[in-house]
């Protein structure tokens, strides 16, 4: 804690600054994938007074388990932490409309998908990043030499 301030004063000012841009959509129930959206998607929920669920992986795909359910029509608000590809938050928008869920919205953090990305409902970000990509073949040489690492998730 470089600052002095405990790491959660972080998360909460982050979940204020999203609950601000959910402001006039109405939503009953927060739903985050594990593992990044957990605990900005609890905070969120919190401060709006939501109910929050997550989806967590089995057998390689998001499931909704732990006995959470979502009630047919019931307003879901998709949040995560980082928006690259959306690969995750489609496969959660799929799952809340699969069990009767309309998402009304989808939150993130960053969004570093270079451009935002269509998922059918508002797409809400509190900051958008692009990073240049290129093909196996064409790396620069600066990059070339750096070996590839996959961090995980």
């Amino acid at each position: 804690m470089r600052s002095g301030l405990p790491k959660y004063v972080a998360v909460t000012r982050l979940a204020e600054l999203t609950v601000a841009k959910l402001a006039g959509i109405d939503f009953e129930t927060v739903v985050a994938p594990a593992m990044g959206g957990l605990v900005i998607g609890q905070e969120i929920a919190r401060q709006a007074d939501k109910r929050y669920i997550f989806l967590e992986k089995q057998e390689g795909y998001l499931a909704l388990r732990r006995g959470f359910k979502i009630k047919e029509g019931e307003k879901v608000v998709i949040t995560e932490d980082v928006v690259t590809r959306g690969g995750r938050v489609e496969e959660a928008l799929q799952i809340v409309r699969d069990l009767g869920g309309v998402p009304v919205a989808v939150t993130v953090l960053v969004d570093r998908s270079g451009g935002a990305p269509d998922f059918g409902t508002p797409f809400l970000s509190l900051v958008a990043m692009t990073f240049p990509t290129y093909p196996d073949d064409e790396l620069p040489e600066e990059l070339a030499s750096i070996p590839i690492t996959k961090p995980g998730s």
